[in-house]
């Protein structure tokens, strides 16, 4: 396979998935994950290392504490809950990270110019794409766009789950044999919880109801 790819590899239910899928296009070679000084970041970080080794893919983490200095959210601040009755603007809001993928991206895409990558793998969907713009294809294809002007290798983005909604892309990691034991999807931390998804964060909620709705439920007990 001569395309290589750099994945931006949170650990969640979409980056997992779509490095599985990635496979078909590209062959990995780099994961990156960002610590911006969330709640569950040591966690992110170890599940990110895990998938990384099962890959055999090169694995960096890059350290951005300035975020948390520009964001006022539930993310980085102890203070402010994660539980969410519904899911909707107001959580979106509580959850917001300014122009986080738009930097994560654009950091990826130093790594493909210096490094002759030619995609950058995003967990972008369908679902979240209604609340945050920033998962979007329109967001996306603006991005590819950019990277013509500021990079000299123009990498595209390469997003296997933004026509799908979450159930859709858990169904499609069954047929991809996806190790969902892998999976660290929570916005909490498990030092805070006691385990590896809490169940009442946006992450939880929206991963909770993806599984039901893709009838898959067995995968409640591996993952709750």
């Amino acid at each position: 396979m001569n395309k290589k790819g750099v994945i931006l590899l949170s650990s969640g239910l979409d980056s997992l998935v779509s490095l599985y899928m990635a496979q078909k296009e590209c062959d990995v070679v780099l994961a990156l994950t960002f610590n911006y000084g969330q709640k569950a970041a040591l966690d992110e970080i170890d599940a990110a290392k895990k998938i990384a080794a099962k890959f055999n893919i090169e694995h960096k983490i890059i350290e951005l504490p300035f975020l948390k200095e520009v964001s006022n959210n539930a993310l980085t601040d102890s203070s402010k809950t994660l539980e969410f009755e519904e899911l909707g603007i107001d959580s979106m809001k509580a959850v917001w990270v300014p122009n986080r993928n738009g930097l994560f991206l654009n950091i990826a895409a130093m790594y493909c110019d210096s490094f002759n990558i030619d995609y950058i793998i995003f967990g972008a969907n369908k679902e979240e794409a209604e609340t945050f713009s920033d998962n979007s294809i329109q967001f996306n294809n603006i991005a590819d766009e950019f990277f013509k002007l500021s990079t000299l290798k123009k990498p595209k983005i390469l997003a296997p789950c933004a026509n799908l909604e979450k159930y859709e892309i858990v169904q499609e990691g069954v047929n991809l044999n996806v190790d969902f034991s892998l999976l660290k999807s929570c916005y909490n931390s498990i030092k805070k919880t006691g385990k590896s998804h809490c169940g009442v964060c946006e992450s939880c909620k929206r991963l909770h109801s993806a599984i039901v709705k893709s009838n898959n439920k067995n995968l409640l007990n591996i993952i709750f």
